[in-house]
Formats: C-alpha cells, sequence, structure tokens
C-alpha cells in the first residue's frame, strides 16, 4: 500500500466512522397486529465494547427484527443494543437512544462516549440511555462487500475529478463496486438496509425495553434517522434532538454535493488559523494566502505527487481534518510537509498512513453506507449526469465540488427501492430540537434550515456560531449545551428559534 493511498484513507474515512444516510411498506407502527417484544436480558457487553467504555460500564443485549418487514414471518436477525441505566429512580424518565453517525457507525460504546466527554450527570439520571449497533453494523447482522484499504474503494466520498475522463474511468470502478456488492449479499440482508429499516427497528428495541415512548439523540446521519423516526411513529417519540442535520430522512446526491459547500464555508476558520501561525508553518500570511496555497499545492500534486501524495490526498486529508479545530495543527502539519517536498518529515506527520491504523471494521462501515444511501433512494444512473455535475461543482466549489459530485456506486446499484423516503411528518408533537453549528463539513448549516422548514412547528432549530462536526457535548457552546440540556431534562422547548453567540 503506497503511503498517499494510507492517509487518503485515513482521511476520508471521517464520515464513515461518523463521525458524518417498490412494493410500498406501510410507515406505521413496527408492531402493529403483533404483541409487545419481550423484554432485554441484559449481560456483559463484549470485550472491545466493554474496553472501550472504560471507566463506564455498560450492559449489552439483543433484540429480534424481521430482516424483511414486508415479510414479518419470514427470517430474523438479531440487534446488539446497550444501556448505561439510570441510577435515579426518582428522576428516570424513559430511555435515550442514542446513533453516532454514518450510516455505518457503530454505536454501542456511545453511551460511554458521551459519559466520559462529560454530558451532564441529569441527563444521565434522567433516562436509560440506549446505545446500539443499527442493522448491518457490528454485532448486528453485518454485511461485508469485501473491501479493502489496498483496493479501488476504500473511501465514501469519491475521489476529486480534474476532468471529464476522470468521471468516466470512476464509473467503471463503481460499477464493479456495486456488482461486487451483490455478488456478496449471500443472506440477503444487504439489500435491506435502509433508514425506514432502521426507524422500525428502533421501534422493536423500544417495545422491548417496555417504553410507550422513546427520546433520541442523534448526530450527523443519525439526524435523518430520528427525522425518520419522529415522521413514521409520531406518537412514539418523546423528546428528540437532532445535531448536525443532513436536511431529510435520507442522504442523496443532493445531499452529499452539500459537503462541498461545508467545506467552503469551514476553510476560512483554518485558513485564519494557519494565517495566524505563519511563521510556524509557512503556508500564508493572510486567510487569502493560505487559500491560495491550498490550489497551487493541490495542481502541483497533481502533477508530481511527492512520495505516493498527490493532489487529490491533500484535497480528502483537508476535508478529513476540518471536522474539528483541534485538528488544525496536524492538518498544517501535513500541509507544511507536502509543500516542502520533505519525505521525511512528510513521514513523520503521516500518523495515519500505517495499515495498522486501519480499522477492522472498514469493509463493514462502508458496506453499510452504500447501502443505506443507496436503498433509500433512486440515484441517477447516467454518467452524462455526474459529467455535468462535477463540472458545475468545480467552479461552485472548487476547493471540493468535482469530489462530492464524482460518480457513487448507487448509479449501478441493484437493488432499486423497496419503498419511497420516509415523508417529513410536520403533524405530530413539537418536540423536534434541531441543533447546528454554522460551519460544518459534512453537513453545513442549511442542513438545520431545511429540516426546520420541513417540521415546521414541530420543531425549533438552534444555530450555533462556531466550526465543527458535532455540538451537543462534542462542542463547548455553553447557550448549545444548557439549550439542549434543559429541554431533555426538563423538556423545555425554545419558544422560537435560538441563536447562540461564539462562547
Amino acid at each position: 500500500m503506497t503511503r498517499g493511498r494510507g492517509i487518503r484513507r485515513s482521511a476520508a474515512l471521517a464520515v464513515a466512522l461518523g463521525l458524518g444516510l417498490s412494493g410500498s411498506l406501510v410507515a406505521g407502527p413496527a408492531g402493529a397486529g403483533e404483541k409487545e417484544g419481550p423484554a432485554v436480558r441484559w449481560g456483559t457487553c463484549p470485550e472491545d465494547v466493554a474496553a472501550e467504555a472504560a471507566p463506564v460500564v455498560l450492559e449489552c443485549g439483543t433484540v429480534s427484527v424481521p430482516k424483511d418487514y414486508a415479510d414479518p414471518g419470514g427470517d430474523r436477525i438479531e440487534l446488539m443494543i446497550s444501556r448505561l441505566a439510570s441510577t435515579n429512580p426518582d428522576k428516570r424518565r424513559g430511555t435515550l437512544m442514542l446513533n453516532p453517525g454514518g450510516p455505518g457507525g457503530s454505536g454501542l460504546s456511545q453511551p460511554a462516549f458521551l459519559a466520559n466527554r462529560g454530558i451532564p450527570s441529569e441527563v444521565l439520571d434522567t433516562y436509560d440511555v440506549i446505545g446500539m449497533d443499527t442493522r448491518g453494523i457490528g454485532r448486528s447482522a453485518p454485511v461485508a462487500c469485501g473491501f479493502t484499504p489496498e483496493g479501488p474503494y476504500f473511501a465514501n466520498i469519491p475521489p476529486y475529478a480534474v476532468d471529464d475522463a476522470a468521471v468516466t474511468a470512476r464509473a467503471k470502478v463503481v460499477k464493479e463496486v456495486a456488482e461486487q456488492c451483490a455478488r456478496r449479499d449471500k443472506d440477503g440482508v444487504l439489500r435491506h438496509l435502509t433508514t425506514a429499516n432502521t426507524a422500525r427497528d428502533l421501534d422493536r428495541i423500544r417495545a422491548a425495553l417496555g417504553e410507550e415512548r422513546t427520546s433520541f439523540l442523534g448526530y450527523s446521519y443519525g439526524t435523518a434517522l430520528g427525522a425518520a423516526y419522529a415522521s413514521m411513529f409520531p406518537g412514539r417519540s418523546d423528546r428528540i434532538v437532532l445535531d448536525s442535520n443532513i436536511g431529510d430522512t435520507h442522504l442523496d446526491r443532493d445531499g452529499m454535493r452539500r459537503y462541498a459547500l461545508g467545506v467552503e464555508q469551514t476553510f476560512p476558520d483554518f485558513a485564519r488559523w494557519a494565517a495566524a501561525r505563519h511563521d510556524s508553518y509557512g503556508l500564508g500570511r493572510t486567510p487569502a494566502e493560505v487559500r491560495r496555497t491550498y490550489f497551487s499545492l493541490a495542481e502541483r500534486l497533481d502533477e508530481k505527487p511527492v512520495d505516493g501524495f498527490d493532489g487529490n490526498v491533500l484535497r480528502q486529508l483537508t476535508f478529513g481534518y476540518l471536522f474539528k479545530e483541534v485538528q488544525y495543527a496536524k492538518l498544517a502539519q501535513q500541509w507544511q510537509a507536502l509543500k516542502s517536498g520533505d519525505t521525511e518529515a512528510l513521514r513523520a506527520a503521516d500518523t495515519g498512513g500505517r495499515a495498522a491504523d486501519t480499522p477492522p471494521s472498514l469493509d463493514n462501515q462502508l458496506s453499510v453506507f452504500l447501502a443505506v444511501s443507496c436503498n433509500d433512494i433512486a440515484w441517477p444512473t447516467s454518467v452524462d449526469t455526474y459529467r455535468k455535475g462535477v463540472a458545475e461543482d468545480r467552479a461552485r466549489y472548487p476547493m471540493f465540488g468535482a469530489a462530492t459530485a464524482n460518480i457513487m456506486p448507487c448509479a449501478y446499484w441493484p437493488y432499486p427501492p423497496a419503498e419511497e423516503p420516509v415523508a417529513i411528518d410536520d403533524e405530530g408533537p413539537r418536540n423536534i430540537l434541531l441543533v447546528q453549528n454554522l460551519r460544518d463539513v459534512p453537513t453545513p448549516h442549511v442542513g438545520g434550515k431545511l429540516l426546520r422548514q420541513k417540521f415546521a412547528d414541530r420543531s425549533r432549530l438552534v444555530s450555533v456560531d462556531d466550526s465543527g462536526h458535532g455540538v451537543y457535548v462534542y462542542g463547548d457552546n455553553p447557550c448549545a449545551l444548557n439549550t439542549t440540556t434543559r429541554y431533555l431534562v426538563d423538556g423545555k422547548m425554545p419558544g422560537k428559534d435560538t441563536f447562540c453567540r461564539a462562547g
């Protein structure tokens, strides 16, 4: 594996790891016409989950659900869930289900992650916090298309297409990827990985936990899942928090192309940071100079890669490291090494490029991302459509648009959507709090505005003057933290949309 391939893989995994989504089925209660599921029998979590959760101790259990909800009496799959139980029965309200994003992110250790990161203890008193591997992920009937870091498909973001010929060449790669996934779908689970089915699973889990309603906290793609659940089961939804919104109940081509908008809106924060540190990194004395460095360096690497690093590596690397300000220094270090052409410095900076850093679940995560994204909605099938989109977005979003508009395996996906995407229901209870940074790479602020419009008076939007992916507990804005905690603990929804100043 080349060094460039390794670091490109590591940067592009940022979304896949979370963090960033007919024979119509009835979008009704998942237990309609059937008895409520049996109670979950809690036990010890798998060793790796327990180790990741430490020092917090979680319990784990399983819930059985139909593989195909159109055939509820047919084959079933087992979903593994985790619990960080409230220890204060006087304050306990119910359950708070979590989703970390993806699609493709494992969430079994997420209750402990939030606890270890400092989620207010009042939230932990109010809820049994429930994590899970949703269908297809980890220990819940995992799927695998057979992707490897050395293969041509190792990231859920397409490579930057420098011209029309690059789109045509990529089309051949992703066509084989789609066929490869179909060949490996031996047990037929892959075609049933959809946001709607996962929302139905959430309702089965709710029933198995013995709850009449459930609260939900979802990040990134988890906002699509939460929006779907609140729309399919409005009477079963309690307090819903959707953080870093993709803008609908599914990720489609428009949503993917908005990643490039997020890069354009977020990059100025890094440019200001780097300009203030020019004497250390030499990337430009002004934000405008830093931006010019990006383009000149990318073009130079396109023509003459350095130690396996080409222009696409730089673009993917920058995309991944813009997710959080804490990563800016690492990004500047990588740029500095690439700019100087110092291969020794590049090796020292390339901590993400070692094969040992490749998560063993890479194949699983990328496979779930593809299956859910492609199964949820039909994508364009014409290569010309993607060539046109790449040309448009190369001009509109020059930093990254020719990557996110590039062709995906969804163009050749062998399974047509089994049903229409979940439609937003704006007639349910006013119980949806949308939380969104103004500058966010994979989920730009417009995603929160889109869901706010679709949910109408069911929702309120909290806009935060901050940069990065993830707000509640992931960020440190006091206004956003306090507003979200008040809602989860006391049910106090803001009377109107709220703007949280930088703080």
